[in-house]
């Protein structure tokens, strides 16, 4: 039986020529992917959103006024919720420390990269800290989870929001009775 050859395709002739002569990005073509990187709306973000009003909680999107802008908001109950994403909100550095972020950057600027995810670390401890002083209950889900598995990670949320409601109305009710009298 003769071996038959099967024709390079034009992607896999695009590929080899990518990979043989590897250029980095001009600052105009990083500059256009960056920008082209959603901060709100992301996929993960509106499936979670999704599977809570199919639940049937109401919230608000992105908390104006409130410190680092959560992506969901439930007023009445006080609950903020934070989609991060593994890699900008630095997961690796969170569960795994420091010397492995360092084995996972390959590049020339790892000390930026590390200087930057250890300061939004900080900062979005800062930012749990002051929302949990005003009264909040703070939940951050990793992106890769809640895409992982969004019914487990809507599940979460809607039972904190439901024991936060049940909560509330119980001091409504409190409140209305006013004190007891003897």
């Amino acid at each position: 039986m003769a071996h038959k050859e099967v024709p390079i395709s034009k992607q896999s002739r695009a590929r080899k020529a990518l990979t043989s002569s590897y250029r980095p990005k001009s600052v105009v073509e990083i500059r256009r992917n960056m920008v082209a990187i959603k901060s709100t709306e992301n996929r993960t973000e509106v499936a979670l959103r999704s599977y809570l009003h199919r639940a049937g909680l109401r919230f608000r999107k992105y908390g104006v006024g409130l410190p680092g802008k959560p992506d969901i908001v439930f007023h009445a109950a006080k609950v903020v919720i934070f989609v991060d994403g593994d890699f900008w909100h630095a997961r690796l550095l969170r569960e795994k420390g420091l010397i492995a972020l360092k084995h996972s950057l390959k590049t020339a600027s790892q000390a930026y990269w590390i200087s930057k995810f250890q300061r939004r670390l900080e900062r979005d401890d800062e930012v749990s800290a002051a929302l949990k002083c005003a009264g909040w209950v703070v939940v951050r889900l990793w992106e890769s989870e809640v895409r992982g598995n969004v019914a487990s990670a809507g599940n979460r949320v809607a039972t904190i929001v439901r024991s936060r409601q049940l909560r509330a109305n119980r001091r409504m009710k409190l409140t209305k009775r006013g004190p007891a009298v003897n």
